[in-house]
């Protein structure tokens, strides 16, 4: 009887851990959720002047990269994206700079090595926006890649390798 008694217990502990468990995984996946659909709703001046609104991109392969002029890494990774961009596009993908800077450093790094994909000025709310996505430490260089239906499918924090653009491509298709 006893032992029947502990086997009950340990039954209803697991149970309750399981729940707990589930629960925590679901308010995961809604708050990433939110934080998904709250993204293409984000607008952004451009360092050459006009708007970079994200929704406009939310049915194509989106790789969007988080950098600044001050952060060497951010600035290492730059032609690669240019030339992933450039080599993409055609296919339907597309490449997204939000600078975590002020204009004016922006304007002048982007005059003196200029890419070819769009770049919005996010300024220091890029660094939340990036913590929203899954940058927990708020870091440079970040970047998310988003699939067809606008749903985050790669992450990665720090320099990105063509080895990375390979497999996200593949990921997204």
């Amino acid at each position: 009887m006893r032992r029947r008694g502990a086997l009950v217990f340990a039954g209803v502990g697991l149970a309750a851990a399981a729940a707990g468990i589930g629960a925590a995984a679901w308010r995961k996946r809604q708050q990433a959720s939110a934080a998904d659909d709250s993204l293409w709703s984000q607008r952004f001046e451009r360092p050459e002047g006009g708007e970079l609104t994200l929704g406009a991109f939310r049915q194509q392969p989106l790789l969007l990269n988080f950098w600044a002029t001050w952060c060497p890494p951010c600035v290492s990774e730059l032609p690669l994206l240019d030339r992933f961009h450039r080599a993409r596009s055609g296919s339907g993908w597309q490449v997204i700079g939000l600078a975590v800077d002020k204009l004016v450093p922006v304007r002048d790094f982007l005059r003196q090595h200029p890419i070819g994909f769009p770049v919005g000025l996010a300024g220091l709310d890029g660094i939340e926006l990036a913590r929203q996505l899954g940058n927990g430490g708020g870091a440079l260089p970040f970047t998310a890649v988003f699939d067809r239906s606008g749903k985050i499918v790669r992450r990665k924090l720090g320099v990105i390798e063509p080895a990375d653009l390979q497999e996200w491509e593949k990921a997204v298709g």
